[in-house]
């Protein structure tokens, strides 16, 4: 077998362990000859911290695989057979913004949802999209997996203003569904079949099956009648659900619905959890300080289990599962951000969506559903029109589209309010937001 070249767009990232843990549990159905950890220079010394412990780790596991360090993101994409993307344009800082901002103004400040998720959007794509455009001249063959968030709008931006087709969003919270589900009722994952649609942290179960029967009714109920046994259920439905709106909704939804569902309530949970330790990037922020000390010690090469803590259980999972799938042609049903290609009726056929998917040598292939319960397809499509708009936002940058996407996003109760917003976001973040500066300023 010929060994595979892989490039993370990222690599100083806290989540790079749980990758390098992954690739290291497949290396022999993915032999990976070269892994390159590729940051920019702002990022430089988490890059060595992590790099130092990548190498530790392959050493430990006796593999041959070469992890190399560089700043130069042209040299990690010459010939590449995978690029992975995990950025954060504006670092924790530009979070903190997103998320303390839109508070202000009575409205939700979060990382992939409402204002917050627009504005990192709007930093991200074109960011994406110039990676793209250099693995046209340096790895056209390459497949694109992208782990950035707003994941669903950054697959949209690419498969509508790029010419990568072989590109792939991918987000941990379906696996977190199933691994959940799989506790609650204390079997083995390989036994949990769920069957997910609609878009990235917008996902739904639509039914959950047990050594393929359907137990969609019985897992609803276990979730809703309060008798969890200990298992904790933060990534299938948080406690604070209505059982009865669950139960009739007949639905598995995703942690990041409360959102949407029970916004007063999470508004207030924010605003509460900010006077007693911040924002919630300050203190992924504080996290994070912690694990690079963690990295630094030059006996650990393993990856630490307090990032779990991070947010970033099942990254490699999710992750490496897919490309072993890709490489292998295996054939098996993951849930990855794709073109819908008409699986979801009422999601244009050109637009992404987060579904099953058969992964193939050629990709995944959308598994057709039909359409949506009615119940949920509106507010789906309402996101998805949210990310069209912003995608194409980010990638003009005019102003009025912009404000379009802010006013549209159900989390943001008024066009006034929304111009606001934008103003002062636009504001907070101008050195990442140069599209929007080139040719005029905004009015206030």
């Amino acid at each position: 077998m010929t060994g595979l070249k892989i490039a993370v767009i990222g690599g100083g990232s806290s989540y790079t362990p749980e990758l390098v843990e992954g690739f290291l549990k497949r290396y022999e159905e993915l032999p990976v000859s070269e892994l390159w950890l590729v940051d920019i220079p702002e990022g430089e010394e988490k890059l060595r911290i992590v790099g130092a412990l990548a190498e530790r780790m392959v050493e430990k596991a006796g593999v041959p695989i070469r992890i190399h360090l560089t700043l130069d993101r042209r040299k990690a994409l010459k010939n590449a057979d995978f690029v992975i993307t995990q950025v954060r344009v504006g670092r924790i800082e530009a979070r903190i913004k997103d998320e303390k901002i839109p508070l202000k103004y009575g409205v939700i400040g979060q990382e992939t949802n409402g204002p917050g998720g627009l504005f990192k959007g709007l930093r991200t794509i074109p960011v994406i999209l110039d990676i793209a455009r250099e693995m046209e001249e340096l790895c056209p063959e390459a497949w694109l997996i992208n782990f950035s968030n707003p994941v669903g709008m950054v697959t949209e931006a690419v498969l509508r203003y790029s010419n990568i087709r072989k590109t792939v969003g991918l987000c941990n919270v379906p696996i977190g569904m199933k691994m959940g589900v799989a506790r609650l009722l204390g079997v083995e994952a390989d036994r949990i079949h769920i069957d997910f649609a609609g878009l990235n942290h917008m996902v739904f179960g639509l039914d959950v099956y047990l050594d393929g029967q359907r137990i969609t009714e019985q897992v609803l109920d276990l979730i809703t009648s309060g008798d969890r046994s200990g298992v904790t259920m933060k990534n299938i439905v948080d406690l604070g659900w209505e059982p009865d709106f669950i139960k009739g909704l007949g639905l598995l939804p995703c942690p990041y619905h409360r959102y949407y569902f029970q916004t007063k309530k999470m508004l207030d949970e924010q605003r509460e959890a900010v006077k007693k330790e911040g924002t919630r990037a300050e203190v992924v922020k504080r996290l994070e300080e912690q694990l690079f000390e963690l990295y630094k010690d030059p006996h650990l090469n393993v990856k630490p289990p307090q990032l779990e803590k991070r947010g970033g259980a099942y990254y490699s999972d999710a992750a490496c599962s897919l490309i072993r799938s890709i490489y292998n042609d295996k054939r098996d049903i993951q849930p990855v951000n794709v073109r819908n290609c008409g699986a979801i009726a009422s999601i244009p056929p050109d637009s992404a969506v987060e579904i099953n998917c058969v992964i193939t040598k050629e990709g995944p292939k959308p598994i057709a559903i039909g359409d949506l319960p009615v119940a949920v397809r509106g507010l789906v499509q309402q996101i998805k029109s949210f990310e069209r708009v912003a995608a194409e936002a980010a990638v003009t940058g005019d102003y009025h589209k912009a404000l379009v996407a802010m006013t549209i996003n159900p989390l943001v109760p008024s066009d006034a309010i929304a111009k606001q917003l934008l103003d002062e976001m636009l504001e907070a973040h101008r050195e990442h937001l140069p599209q929007f500066f080139k040719h005029r300023s905004f009015v206030r």
